[in-house]
This record gives C-alpha cells, structure tokens and sequence, in this order.
C-alpha cells in the first residue's frame, strides 16, 4: 500500500470507535501523500505484553496497513523510570539486564502482528534506553527541562491523579523524559505522530510543545501545515469494574506469552465475551472489514445461541498471538468442552483438553471394591475432585447435572471400567455447565 491511503486511516479509526482526540491538522496531513512514521510507546517492565496492550499493538497494524510505517519504541530507559498515567502506586523499578531482557521477549511477540520485513512500510522497534542511558543530568536540564515549567507538568491528569496520594520526583520527570523520546524520533527518525492511549495525551501533548520549541520554522515542502508533528489518542479499554482491560474474572492477566496464558485460556477468554461487548472487540481486535463485522453482529442477534461473532474473534486473535495450529488446536478443544462428542474426539484432542481442565490419575493395579470391577460413578466423582465426599457425590449425582463422557450419569453405582476410557486413557466428567474433569490413564499422581 501506498502512502496515500493514509487519507483513509482516520476515517476507519473513527468507525471502530479508537479516537478519543487528535491534534488539529492530522487529517490534512494523513491526506497529503507524504510517507509518515508514527510511535507508540510500550513498558518493558515484564517479561510479557498482555490483551490490554492489543488497542496500541492494532492501532500500529492498521497504521502500516494503511501505508505507514509503525515506529514501536520499547522503553528500556523510561521503564527503569516508572510513568504514573493510569496507576494509583508507583511501578518497581528494573535493572537494565532484566529490561533487556523484557526488551527481546516483547520485540518477539510484537513480531506476530507487525511486519518486521524490508520495505517502504517496515516496522521498526527501538529502546529509548539507546539515546536516554547515556543523557547527561545537566545537559537534560538544560536541553529539555528549560522548555517545561512546573505549574504546566502540574496541571497534566496523570499527575493530578496521583498528587494526594503522593508522586515521587522520579516518576514526575517522566514526561520529560517521554518528551525527550518525542524529540529525538522526530529528528533522528522522522517520527511525527505518536499515538498512545486517552491517559496518555498529556505526554504527548508535552512532546508536541517541546517539538515545536525546539525546531524551529516548519520546512518549505510542509505543504503549508502550521504543525511539525502531530498526536492520536485512542480510548482506553475498560472492564465491568472501570479498571484497565487485561484481566480474566478471576483477576488474572491474560497475557500474550503461552507460558503465561496458554493458547486454550487466551481463546476462551474471547469465546466468554459479553454479547454487548464483542461487537467492539471485532472492531478494535480483528482486521475484519466492516461488512464482516456488521455480518457477524446480525448473526449474532438472530442466534445468540451459537457465539458465532464470539468463536470469529476468538479464531481470528488465537490465530494471529499463537498461530494456525495452536488455534485449532484449542478450538477442537473448545467444541469439545461445550457441546461436542467425547466419543468421537481423537486422542490428540482428548490429550489437548487433558493439558487444559484438572486431571488426576486412573488408578492402576486392585480395584478400590474388590468383588467388583471398576469404580462406581460415586468414586469417579471424588477421584476426579468433583466432589470431597460419598455423601457429596450421592446428592450431586440425585441433583443432576453429572456427565460422563458427554452423557447423563444419574446412578450412583454405575460401574466405570478401562473399557469405558476413550482413547484407551480419558475418562471426562462434568458437573453442571463448566466444571470440567478427566481422569487420565498413565498419569502420574502429583
């Protein structure tokens, strides 16, 4: 794509909901046919991004899309800083070794959405430790801490917020230093718009002044534009609660890297969204255009049933985070938890949704009855943890809601044997909808 459907960048943010404010003149200068470079800022704090930072990382794919070229400025030096936008406490501070480290493991999964290939749109990631770790404190002050004064970093939200509670003067100096960072990709770079988040236009507003400050008269091929460089702000992503996007109902992040958040987790965290929310989710987390998306939203008013805009967006970042083959991979996984036949499950699928729900051995050796085979439904339910107790079990059981193997189990002394196990090893039991239990042959007891 060519730099001159950048004029159609604004137009598709607005569609999908991801403009909360820009600087006058942005759209002239989108339109104008001139290659543009835009940054974003990501904190290199852990070791891992997680679905929070999905809004910067798509706000970047539809920039290089559209014919720009994405400038991903990881910040190894501002991470050993801390930014107080959005947060009630101050972040931990880092040592440079891990850092970098976190550096390499972000560039990597960054790698699944930006096109890191040569060309006129190729993504670019950088550290801001490069040019800040050498900085010198008096040549900083006089460089960039002249341009600020106190009351104008004063009256910033991100700061604001934090004033009662208390805001050390190292995170105060942070919007300094991501000024500093705006100046130095404008002029080594050729970076002019940066994008971040609603909580974060006060730094990008102070790395516009500061830009202007110090550049001084615009370029004779400027086509006429008063500003030298611009700011995009999209809206923050927030849960039920009003906090920051990112978190499972339990409270756990869900995170990119599969050590953290396996493939399975991160495609039913997408397939659990609320019908109200996963129209905008397909707008904000998916490439897809807006007939499919307005398709996908008709579906799912006529048959709310089926999930269909779910299990699209579900595919489609599963896919995109972990590849084709993890995706249906957890998507037979899936079907098969809710609503699929165990029965005619192969026994890789069986030993995929294994890995994902609670498992606990098959015994092995003497039957616990010994004038009977196998185990009755009863011991089934306790050795698989369903239940803590005979008498738990009993009453689960005369409740109903009990399955095994994908059919209604309502006798307490059926009897289970190892020609019951699917695939030779798999027993699955499952008590109401979603508590979910196998009993696995061959496993080892933890």
């Amino acid at each position: 794509m060519s730099a001159t459907r950048l004029a159609g960048l604004l137009p598709d943010l607005r569609w999908r909901g991801l403009v909360h404010a820009t600087t006058d003149g942005l759209e002239a200068r989108l339109a104008s046919g001139r290659p543009l470079r835009a940054y974003i800022g990501f904190d290199p704090t852990f070791r891992s991004l997680h679905v929070g930072h999905l809004i910067p990382i798509f706000a970047l794919v539809r920039l290089q899309r559209f014919g720009g070229q994405p400038v991903a400025v990881v910040g190894g030096g501002t991470g050993m800083i801390g930014d107080p936008s959005g947060r009630s406490a101050e972040r931990p501070l880092l040592d440079r070794s891990a850092i970098q480290a976190n550096v390499r493991a972000i560039h990597d999964q960054l790698a699944h959405y930006l096109d890191f290939a040569p060309g006129p749109t190729q993504a670019l990631l950088v550290n801001n430790l490069d040019w800040l770790g050498d900085a010198r404190l008096l040549d900083f002050l006089r460089d960039i801490g002249k341009h600020f004064t106190v009351p104008y970093m004063l009256a910033k939200d991100s700061v604001q917020v934090r004033m009662e509670k208390g805001l050390s003067f190292t995170e105060f100096s942070y919007m300094l230093l991501q000024a500093a960072d705006f100046l130095h990709l404008y002029r080594s770079y050729g970076v002019e718009l940066q994008c971040g988040g609603a909580d974060q236009w006060g730094n990008i507003t102070a790395g516009l002044e500061l830009i202007r400050r110090t550049t001084g008269p615009r370029r004779p091929d400027a086509d006429g534009q008063p500003e030298p460089a611009h700011g995009l702000a999209y809206p923050l992503l927030l849960n039920p609660s009003g906090a920051k996007f990112g978190k499972s109902e339990s409270g756990e992040s869900i995170w990119l890297d599969p050590a953290l958040t396996s493939p399975y987790r991160f495609y039913q965290y997408w397939l659990d969204a609320e019908d109200r929310d996963v129209g905008t989710y397909l707008r904000w987390f998916t490439l897809f255009d807006r007939v499919q998306i307005e398709e996908l939203e008709a579906e799912l008013a006529a048959h709310p049933e089926r999930r269909g805009a779910q299990r699209a967006l579900a595919r489609d970042l599963t896919e995109r985070t972990h590849g084709r083959g993890a995706a249906e991979r957890v998507a037979r996984v899936s079907e098969l938890l809710f609503g699929g036949d165990p029965a005619a499950a192969d026994a890789q699928t069986l030993a995929d949704l294994a890995a994902e729900i609670p498992a606990a051995p098959w015994p092995e050796g003497e039957p616990i009855d010994p004038d009977q085979p196998g185990l009755d439904l009863v011991a089934v339910l306790i050795l698989a943890g369903t239940a803590a107790s005979r008498s738990e079990a009993w009453r689960l059981v005369e409740q109903g809601g009990v399955h095994v193997n994908g059919r209604p189990a309502r006798d307490p002394e059926e009897r289970f044997t190892a020609d019951d196990l699917l695939a030779g090893r798999f027993l699955l039991v499952r008590r109401g909808k979603r508590d979910q239990r196998v009993l696995v042959r061959g496993q080892e007891r933890a």
